[in-house]
């Protein structure tokens, strides 16, 4: 479970990127987060995540205070970036036994889960080539192992969607409802609502820096009266 209270942040004086806010991501649960660009979807993401500190507020990773606690927190956390340009210079095996190094993942369980991952995205071909000379796509599918590696109970992803062949999308999406289904924590990014309609047990939006619904999308339809998932999210937003 994630617990975010009273949680701010700003980068100047006048504005305020996150303001007040509070959510409560429960075990078992696919949680969407949705927003225009601009609207403090990846600056909560990387507060999550402990790459920046709240202004105010705290954020609670499974009982564990992600400032006060970072190390016990970052180890319970699968994070996966917005962008997957990232350690270009390694191989796709070195950057899969850094982060395995790094969430102190046992050798037998670290060869199961590589061996286990890779098959799935169809990536051992490309685990001995420098991830520089990878598509988009399939850096994108080296960033979803490496968050999945040590078999976190809480994902937080950014965009993870975005990239992905068809059939690697369909394998996360499977992956995100079975991780859910073992009383874990999913929590991503995204802008496209059909995915969050078919996948997310809840959704919150953000716009402007403020949480303006959290709930599931079936309530969010009663309340508005409408089917078309464009419609009610600019029906949310223009409140």
């Amino acid at each position: 479970m994630i617990k975010i209270e009273h949680l701010s942040k700003s980068f100047d004086k006048n504005k305020k990127v996150l303001d007040d806010i509070n959510l409560e991501l429960p075990d078992g649960e696919i949680i969407g987060f949705i927003g225009l660009n601009g609207a403090g979807k990846t600056t909560l993401i990387k507060m999550m995540t402990g790459i920046l500190k709240p202004d105010t507020g705290k954020i609670v990773i499974n009982g564990h205070d992600i400032v006060k606690d970072p190390i016990a927190s970052k180890q319970m956390i699968g994070y996966m970036a917005d962008s997957p340009d990232m350690f270009l210079r390694l191989t796709g095996i070195e950057y899969i036994h850094l982060l395995s190094d790094i969430y102190n993942v046992p050798k037998d369980i670290r060869k199961k889960r590589i061996e286990e991952l890779s098959t799935k995205f169809n990536l051992k071909d490309v685990l001995d080539k420098p991830m520089q000379g990878y598509s988009h796509g399939t850096r994108q599918k080296m960033m979803v192992m490496g968050a999945l590696v040590h078999n976190p109970k809480v994902w937080i992803l950014d965009e993870p969607l975005i990239g992905l062949d068809p059939q690697s999308s369909i394998l996360l999406k499977e992956m995100m409802r079975e991780h859910a289904n073992n009383n874990n924590t999913v929590f991503f990014s995204t802008h496209v609502l059909e995915i969050a309609e078919k996948l997310c047990d809840r959704i919150a939006i953000i716009d402007k820096g403020r949480i303006l619904y959290y709930g599931s999308l079936d309530d969010l339809k009663k309340k508005y009266k409408k089917k078309d998932l464009d419609e009610l999210f600019m029906e949310v937003i223009q409140e």
